[in-house]
């Protein structure tokens, strides 16, 4: 429903750290929260004004919540297994871990995933498998990720292995330095350099972000 943000919009590094100030309880953008939005995500400041009011619209106090959020999933992943996947995802969003998903907290991540580089995806991707938001992906972790993710990766690939195992292939193939914990770095190492399980975890996340042209 936030058609009007194009998917190709250029996300620059410098981003923006924007606080929504409200006005008699309702969410209002003042002119430099635009002009920092416009800059980090390369709309110009009459498209972020047109996201804003389709964002509040939808959620007049400013707050996307994880009801909201599994529609909108549900919209984006027609006929797909998402349901599991939905808290995951939302941790992606909410970056404070307030249990909301704020403006800006939806711009930054839907730029990120658009336009991003591969490092500054994977390091938002890392969030839905870190459950506890501890910096660290545990062995336990991963097999709850693979075992909700499962429905999402089985559809594509029937002969899949069972979930069990694609979770200790992709955690053994993570933990470099088996210490029994995954760090951003040894995820992004793992996911980049082509490791078959990793790889394809990442990739079928990124999926549930980007649209299907097909």
């Amino acid at each position: 429903t936030l058609a009007c943000i194009h998917h190709n919009a250029s996300y620059k590094r410098e981003e923006a750290s924007v606080k929504m100030g409200s006005s008699n309880g309702k969410p209002v953008l003042r002119p430099e929260d635009i002009t920092a939005l416009a800059k980090s995500s390369g709309l110009d400041e009459t498209q972020v004004k047109q996201s804003f009011d389709s964002f509040v619209a939808e959620h007049p106090d400013g707050k996307m919540r994880p009801k909201d959020f599994r529609e909108m999933m549900a919209k984006a992943l027609p006929g797909k297994d998402a349901g599991k996947m939905e808290k995951n995802v939302f941790r992606i969003y909410d970056q404070n871990n307030d249990g909301y998903i704020d403006f800006t907290e939806f711009m930054m991540i839907f730029f990120v995933m658009s336009d991003g580089s591969p490092e500054e995806v994977l390091t938002k991707i890392f969030r839905v498998f870190d459950v506890n938001s501890d910096g660290t992906i545990t062995q336990k972790e991963m097999t709850k990720l693979i075992k909700d993710m499962y429905g999402l990766l089985k559809s594509e690939d029937p002969n899949l292995a069972a979930s069990k195992l694609v979770a200790k292939s992709a955690f053994a193939e993570m933990d470099k330095d088996q210490d029994g914990k995954v760090t951003i770095a040894e995820f992004i190492d793992a996911c980049l350099g082509q490791e078959e399980f990793s790889k394809m975890l990442a990739l079928k996340v990124i999926d549930i972000f980007v649209e299907d042209d097909s």
